[in-house]
């Protein structure tokens, strides 16, 4: 019918983990948890191999019932903070590529970290950041809960199943499994379990994640 407005196509959004996706961190992590670990004189393997699994308040309720929780999240918070300014940290191999062509209103970071160390560590490694960040003080559950990667597709105005997770841990890929998008896997060796593709780099992922954002017939860098 002529005259009939031609309606767009729903638009490709990327949703991004941080630590272990596009920043490498985990000597960081490592360094960190020991310490704590540490201050409680507990045994740093057991701890590193809990606080991998568990959020911070579930790791402490394991190693330190006996502590109070906020003065055990105050300690582990400080050494965070400081390690963002002290410690050295990396991007992985692709991540500036891949961040400097991704249209700046179709990505946002989903991160299980705070807003500030994330804007911290991409400062220190030169990342752009976008202007939407979902971090933990954001939402009142985080991964595998589904809520921080809806309110990311919520505020970059795009429906789940037009977002791509791009993951490297299993609590993230279950989280992005379960708010109804599709789930690449990056950096491990083998496929986290429910992916629908897996890389063992991101630098592999790269091209395949720039084409989901920038479908054929699609211009403009943002």
């Amino acid at each position: 019918m002529t005259g009939e407005m031609v309606q767009p196509d729903p638009r490709k959004c990327v949703l991004l983990d941080v630590d272990g996706t596009l920043i490498d961190a985990v000597d960081n992590q490592r360094r960190v948890w020991a310490t704590w670990a540490g201050r409680y004189g507990l045994d740093v393997a057991e701890v590193y191999r809990v606080a991998l699994r568990t959020r911070p308040l579930e790791t402490f309720a394991r190693v330190v019932p006996d502590q109070d929780p906020r003065e055990c999240l105050a300690a582990l918070h400080t050494l965070e903070d400081e390690d963002v300014r002290s410690g050295v940290y990396a991007a992985f191999d692709g991540a500036s590529e891949l961040l400097g062509a991704l249209p700046s209103e179709a990505w946002a970071l989903v991160t299980s970290n705070y807003e500030h160390r994330v804007r911290g560590r991409f400062a220190r490694t030169g990342l752009p950041v976008p202007p939407v960040i979902v971090d933990a003080a954001a939402v009142d559950e985080g991964k595998p809960s589904p809520v921080p990667y809806l309110l990311a597709a919520e505020q970059l105005g795009a429906r789940p199943e037009d977002c791509l997770v791009i993951e490297d841990a299993p609590s993230g890929v279950e989280a992005g499994l379960r708010a109804g998008m599709t789930v690449w896997g990056v950096n491990t060796a083998a496929a986290v379990a429910g992916v629908h593709r897996h890389f063992t780099s991101l630098r592999a992922a790269v091209p395949d994640i720039l084409a989901f954002a920038r479908p054929e017939g699609a211009t403009g860098v943002g």
